[in-house]
Formats: C-alpha cells, structure tokens, sequence
C-alpha cells in the first residue's frame, strides 16, 4: 500500500491486482493482450488506489494530446451546450477530438471524471460550470490538475475561480446587478430569486449583485426572498411554487439561469399567472432558446459559444507562471418577459 502523502504507483497496482508490471500497464493504456475481466478489475484497483500519476507521463511521452476533455455540470442544459459547441468548433479547427463528460455538480464525482480523462491520457482538460463557495471542496481536484499540468498536461476552466488553472470568467455579480436595476427602474419592489443550490459560487456572485442593486436604491436586501433549489428547469418550477405560495405579494422573479427561468414561466403559466401583467420574469446567460419562449425572456447575455473557444484558446497556449483571466463581459437584453410593477 502506499503511504500517507504519497501517491500510489504501478507497481503497487499490478500487486493489489495480483499480476505483472507489464499487464498492469498495458490494461491502464487500454492496449492489446489484456482480457476484459482483467483490465476491468486492474483499472478499478487503480481507481481505488487513486492511481493517477504514470498517466500523465505517458500522455507526454506518446505525444497523445490529440483529445480535449471538457466535464460540464449537465449535457442538457443549453448553457453548456453552448459553451461545448464553442470548444467543439476549435478543436475541428486544431484538428483535436473533444470527449464530453458530465459532474452532475457534484464535486466528488467530478473528480472521478477529471481522473479518468487523465487515465485516458487527454492532452488538455476543460472544465465548465460553478465551483463551490468551501476551496476544500475543490482541494483535490485543484491537485490533480496542478500534478496533470506539471508533467505538461494543458487545463482551462469557465466560471471557477479557485481551481488555480487559466479561466474565463462569466460577469456574474455585473450581470445580477444590471437584471435587479431593470426590475426596480420598472417599479418593483417585492423581488424574489429563484436561486441555483447554495454553496455554488456563480450563485453566491450573482445573488451578490441583485443585492448590491437593491443597496443602491435605499432597499434591504433582507427584504429578498430568495429560495434555494436545483440550478435546473425542475429547481425553477419547485422555487416558483414556493415563493407563489410563500412570498404572494411578489411582483418579479430573478432566475439565476435561463434553465431556472424557464421552470418559472412553465409554473407560472400552469397556475394562470400571467406574465408580465402580474409578474415579470427575468433569467441570466441567454441561451439560444431564450428569444422563443413564451414570452420571450429578459436575461444577461454572455457570450456562451465564444466562452468555450477562449477557453480552448487559454489551454493551447504554453502555461503561465500565473494563471490567467478572461472577463466575459455582459449585456443586459430585455424582452417581452419584463413590463411595470403592477399598481394594485
């Protein structure tokens, strides 16, 4: 076994599995000579051994950086499968193939795919979506990549701020500013958020700034309602019922993302609310769907597709001694989904 601190190493794998160094190493590298029931047990002792390392010197060694791992929260969500597309449209570019794997925001997990992409010897690493309020949350995972890009592995993220890698950064506390200043201009002043799970960093900065806004208008920002739920369509249905059934006097909904927002319409509309006669809706990311709901909804438009390219760009680069940062910038669009506050 190893000892504490130190990390596993083949020899100690092909022990556990009970066979040579030669099949141990084979298995993990995916070649010929190896049955299945075997490579499939040596690759879940090394899972379990937390086997990582060799990997990384075998992906420099066989010069295989022609794949892009990208590990999103959820495939579904037109948010990063915006951002997907970017990274997809400049790896065809680079003559790179991209493989695409799923957290489900759950960090643990995640880890889980950040190693296996290593296993399967990727050249370059992306990882999209919030990171977690706790750094230790994210202290493994920030050591794995660390160790990935010392042995010259490449890593870039969107919208983590504690990964230590080069980022692109969406303009989440901006972004919530500018939507709570446009429901205030329109009169509003009972506001709830349906908010994405707490501990979620892009929650946190833009649930930051509707604050910020309401402070700047002589308001309490304890007077929000915020509801906490999945960052889901799901998580936008179950916070609308809440803040419907709880905050009645509410007069707008700020989504946290377009997902939440079209939870909130699809609510509202099933409880005959209309909108925006009675509430107004506002979402953030402006998602390519977001124009053809009914209404069409206000949201921040960031620049989803371009953010996977910049991303991809970071990562082709040589590393940094610093990590770098791309701001997205943002744009506050304003749709059929917003009108006055309602005078009775």
């Amino acid at each position: 076994m190893p000892r504490a601190g130190q990390r596993p190493r083949l020899v100690e794998v092909a022990e556990r599995a009970g066979v040579s160094l030669a099949t141990a190493s084979r298995a993990l590298a995916g070649r010929d000579g190896v049955s299945t029931e075997v490579a499939d047990r040596i690759r879940l002792i090394a899972q379990e051994l937390g086997y990582v390392a060799n990997p990384y010197a075998r992906t420099l060694a066989g010069g295989a950086r022609s794949t892009v791992g990208l590990v999103v929260h959820q495939v579904d969500d037109p948010y990063f499968a915006e951002i997907a597309a970017g990274v997809i449209q400049l790896a065809a570019e680079e003559g790179l193939l991209v493989q695409i794997c799923q957290s489900g925001r759950d960090p643990a997990y995640e880890l889980r795919q950040l190693r296996h992409l290593i296993a399967q010897r990727v050249g370059v690493i992306l990882i999209s979506g919030s990171g977690f309020d706790d750094p230790g949350v994210e202290a493994e995972a920030r050591a794995e990549l660390a160790a990935f890009q010392e042995h010259g592995g490449r890593v870039a993220a969107i919208g983590r701020h504690a990964l230590g890698v080069d980022a692109v950064l969406p303009d989440n506390e901006a972004g919530g500013h500018a939507l709570a200043a446009h429901l205030l201009d329109l009169g509003h002043r009972h506001i709830a958020v349906a908010a994405g799970s707490a501990g979620l960093t892009t929650v946190a900065d833009r649930l930051a700034g509707v604050r910020s806004a309401l402070r700047e208008r002589g308001l309490s920002p304890a007077d929000l309602a915020v509801v906490h739920g999945d960052f889901t369509r799901d998580g936008g249905r179950a916070a609308t019922e809440r803040i419907l059934n709880e905050h009645p006097r509410t007069t707008a909904i700020v989504a946290l993302n377009d997902a939440m927002a079209m939870g909130v319409l699809s609510t509202l509309r099933s409880r005959r609310v209309p909108v925006p006669a009675r509430i107004s809706v506002v979402g953030f990311d402006d998602v390519s769907v977001a124009a053809d709901l009914a209404p069409s909804l206000t949201t921040i438009r960031l620049p989803l597709t371009e953010m996977g390219r910049t991303a991809l760009v970071l990562a082709l680069r040589p590393r940094a001694a610093r990590p770098r940062r791309r701001a997205t910038g943002h744009l506050l669009v304003v749709r059929d989904s917003t009108g006055p506050a309602p005078t009775t």
